[in-house]
C-alpha cells in the first residue's frame, strides 16, 4: 500500500490540547479515556466564540446551539452518573416536566456559567468512576427499576457525546467556518 499523505489525513482542532487517546489498555482505561476525549472534543467545538455565538441557533430549522448542547450534557452527566449510578438525591438540570426541552429552549444564563457547571459534573462523574469497584458495578435504570452497570453507562455516554459532537461540527463550522477533530 501506498503511503498517505499527512495532509490528506483528519485535520486535528486548533489548539488542541486533549491527551493523545491510549493505544492499549485495559477496559476501564479505555473507556474513560475516550469519554475524557470526547468531553474534551465538545470544549474545543465552543472554544474561542462569544457568548451569544454559543446560543446561535446556526442550522435551521434545527433548535440546537453550543449552549444548548452543553446545558443537555451537563444534565446528562448528572442524570447517568448522580443521580441513575450513584443514587445521588440532586435536582434534575435544565429539565421539569412542564419544560422537558429547556436546555435546548431556554438558552438564559451565561454560557461561562454553564461551561463550570458542566465542569464540575464532569469532575464529579470521574470520581464517580474511579470509586466503583469495577464496571460491573450497577445503579438502578430509572425508566426501568432495573439494574444498570457503570461499563453500560460509559458506553451510553460515549455514544451522547459522539453524537453530540457532530451536531457541535456542524454547527461550529456554520458559525465561523472552524474545523477539525
Amino acid at each position: 500500500m501506498a503511503e498517505i499523505p499527512a495532509e490528506n489525513y483528519a485535520q486535528a482542532w486548533g489548539d488542541d490540547l486533549r491527551t493523545p487517546l491510549p493505544l492499549t489498555g485495559d477496559e476501564r482505561e479505555t473507556l474513560t479515556s475516550s469519554l475524557d476525549w470526547h468531553r474534551g472534543t465538545f470544549e474545543l467545538k465552543c472554544a474561542g466564540l462569544p457568548a451569544e455565538r454559543l446560543s446561535e441557533k446556526a442550522i435551521p430549522p434545527s433548535g440546537l446551539s453550543l449552549h444548548g448542547l452543553l446545558r443537555h450534557l451537563t444534565g446528562v452527566e448528572r442524570w447517568w452518573f448522580r443521580i441513575q449510578f450513584a443514587g445521588e438525591d440532586v435536582p434534575l438540570l435544565y429539565y421539569s416536566d412542564d419544560d422537558p426541552n429547556q436546555d435546548f429552549d431556554s438558552l438564559d444564563g451565561d454560557p461561562a456559567e454553564a461551561f463550570e457547571l458542566w465542569r464540575a459534573e464532569c469532575r464529579r462523574s470521574r470520581e464517580i468512576v474511579a470509586a466503583a469497584a469495577s464496571l460491573d458495578a450497577t445503579g438502578v435504570q430509572k425508566s426501568t427499576g432495573k439494574p444498570i452497570s457503570l461499563r453500560r453507562i460509559l458506553v451510553n455516554m460515549l455514544a451522547e457525546y459522539a453524537r453530540h459532537n457532530g451536531h457541535a461540527d456542524l454547527l461550529r463550522e456554520r458559525i465561523d467556518g472552524a474545523t477539525g477533530y
